[in-house]
């Protein structure tokens, strides 16, 4: 079942394998061939060490929720039918920290710590977008 999302994210260059992994049911994360940090979102540079070498990993889809927010007016128009809804930072596995929606639960029942996984919200027929549901 597509989602009533208004908009649908466009991959580039440096985003590509992670979009690729997505519409799989893979959420991917970069790694630097040379120091082994992940980083999230995907960039050319590895933040830690400024390497331009790196490698795409499956991450383990498992974080716990970092800091999230309620959201209870619509932004804009085509958001009215998903409010509320929460918006929050995971702190996945293997480092990164990811900006998503926590969806499968009640906002007033998410909480700081929470343990999450990964699921994969069709978009547009092709497009999957990772979001986090408890674990």
């Amino acid at each position: 079942m597509a989602s009533t999302r208004p908009y649908i994210p466009v991959a580039n260059p440096d985003t590509q394998a992670f979009w690729d992994g997505a519409g799989r049911g893979e959420l991917m994360l970069q790694r630097c061939v040379v120091c082994q940090a992940f980083r999230h979102p995907p960039s050319p540079i590895c933040h830690n060490c400024l390497s331009n070498k790196h490698e795409w990993l499956k991450a383990s889809g498992r974080g716990t929720v970092f800091t999230f927010v309620v959201v209870r007016q619509a932004p804009a128009r085509g958001w009215g039918d998903r409010v509320p809804y929460v918006v929050a930072v995971v702190a996945l596995e293997e480092g990164p920290h990811y900006l998503t929606n926590i969806v499968g639960i009640a906002p007033e029942a998410v909480t700081i710590g929470m343990p999450v996984e990964v699921m994969f919200e069709e978009l547009d027929g092709t497009t999957k977008l990772p979001v986090f549901r408890p674990r």
